[in-house]
């Protein structure tokens, strides 16, 4: 004999609930963690940008002191 037929529809009615409930939180961490990646990308380029002037800097600052180093005389021996 089957049970309720009542009691079949409330359960499946949770279960469609608890289904809900959950895509809802999955879309809600899916949206969380595309932002995070996002911000994350930014930070990325942004970076690259710095380096990538720093790296000129240093090119200028080579380029200034290309002069060969002075040659230091060898330390005492004691």
């Amino acid at each position: 004999m089957k049970g309720n037929p009542m009691s079949e529809m409330e359960l499946l009615r949770t279960r469609l609930d608890k289904l809900e409930i959950h895509a809802a939180h999955q879309e809600q961490m899916i949206e969380d963690l595309q932002k995070v990646a996002n911000d994350q990308w930014n930070e990325i380029e942004r970076l690259t940008r710095k380096l990538a002037a720093l790296g000129v800097r240093l090119e200028a600052v080579e380029e200034r002191t290309d002069s060969p180093a002075p040659v230091e005389p060898p330390p005492p021996h004691y």
